[in-house]
């Protein structure tokens, strides 16, 4: 159970083996499924969503695995989207969309090793002075 972002959130985790039953797909081992059912102050929502692994862990262990891969998705995807607005981004013609998404990464990684943890705020004090770019590239 998790409580956060005025909701609460139940989460159900089982597992099956699948060692050996899809031809197709030798490295498949476990199948999971995940019930959750999510409250907030005006609804209910409930759902099952499905995973498939190489690994044979137990559904405790798969859990908090499964719950983690979404701090990816919050630390990475989320960041680049709405901080780096992305998929706003009008640039379709190749190979700019790869060496803009590279730029972006670069810009990503090079706040978190000068010991930002807010992006917007590493943006916002980077695109206004030109003393925090050079500090970042350890330039002087």
């Amino acid at each position: 159970m998790n409580k956060g972002h005025g909701r609460i959130e139940k989460r159900r985790v089982s597992i099956c083996q699948a060692k050996g039953n899809y031809p197709d797909w030798p490295q498949l081992n476990t199948i999971i499924r995940v019930e959750y059912e999510r409250q907030t102050k005006d609804e209910i929502e409930q759902g099952i969503r499905y995973y498939i692994s190489d690994l044979t862990s137990s559904a405790v262990e798969f859990g908090p695995r499964i719950r983690g891969y979404w701090g990816v998705e919050n630390k990475v995807h989320y960041v680049r989207d709405v901080t780096l607005r992305e998929d706003k981004s009008r640039i379709r013609t190749k190979p700019l969309p790869q060496i803009m998404a590279s730029a972006r990464n670069l810009a990503l990684n090079l706040y978190r090793d000068a010991g930002f943890k807010n992006m917007a705020q590493a943006e916002r004090k980077c695109k206004y002075g030109l003393e925090h770019i050079l500090a970042i590239f350890r330039m002087k």
